[in-house]
């Protein structure tokens, strides 16, 4: 819940001369609603796509103040954001809910992108034994067929926010395989699988060159359109970064 229209239209005024070169990566933004159209007009023949934050399961109706996957769509939206930590603790959001989100952004041919993560720092076992159980809630209900076309975005929470540090390079690079291997065990041709959690122009480097880690998912980061600008950047041998 950053940036006005105003101050995004600023942002996108200082970030695109400096994302226009990276042809070899996927980029996208996702901006709080009131924002999207302000993306759209500024992202509009780049190749930086643009998103939301959260949607309604629904497709219309008497739920005031929410927004709905074909109001998203019909702004040129293609990456919509579910279960973000944020989301489950502030609204409460269970993962039955987040599956039922998802299935409303496929309805209208729009990419989800799940965020999961354990909540506390835990050994790994656990921490595989919670993503799943969110892996599972929020996906058990999408065909096999349809996974490939999701994105999931590792955050663990406890590296998450003011103060916090990335994960140790070892977890993630752990925790990526397993959410690798649980996609692909429940039939997903094929997977891409985010890190996000307290990247920075410091780490983002070292992180995205991991095996497993498919491109980086920025938060405060990229609120400084110079530091978004120089993650989106990083090199990445063969890898895409987004």
């Amino acid at each position: 819940m950053n940036l006005t229209p105003t101050e995004a239209a600023r942002w996108f005024e200082d970030a695109l001369p400096g994302l226009r070169g990276l042809k070899d990566r996927d980029l996208f933004v996702l901006p709080p609603f009131p924002s999207i159209m302000v993306a759209r007009d500024a992202l509009q023949g780049t190749q930086v796509a643009w998103g939301a934050q959260d949607v309604h399961p629904d497709d219309s109706g008497a739920h005031t103040g929410d927004v709905s996957a074909p109001m998203l769509a019909d702004l040129g939206c293609s990456i919509v954001e579910v279960g973000h930590s944020e989301r489950r603790r502030d609204h409460r959001e269970g993962d039955r809910l987040i599956g039922a989100k998802i299935a409303a952004i496929r309805r209208w041919d729009m990419m989800p992108l799940l965020c999961v993560g354990e909540p506390t720092r835990r050994p790994l076992a656990a921490a595989r034994t919670a993503v799943a159980r969110q892996l599972r809630g929020a996906l058990g209900a999408l065909p096999a067929g349809e996974l490939g076309r999701v994105i999931v975005a590792y955050e663990p929470v406890w590296a998450i926010g003011v103060g916090a540090a990335a994960a140790p390079l070892d977890h993630i690079e752990a925790m990526h395989a397993a959410i690798h291997a649980w996609l692909a065990r429940h039939g997903a041709s094929t997977t891409r699988v985010l890190y996000g959690g307290s990247v920075d122009p410091g780490n983002a480097e070292g992180i995205a060159r991991l095996e497993g880690v498919d491109g980086l998912f920025v938060g405060r980061s990229a609120l400084d359109p110079a530091a978004f600008v120089r993650i989106a950047g990083v090199a990445v041998g063969e890898r895409r970064a987004t």
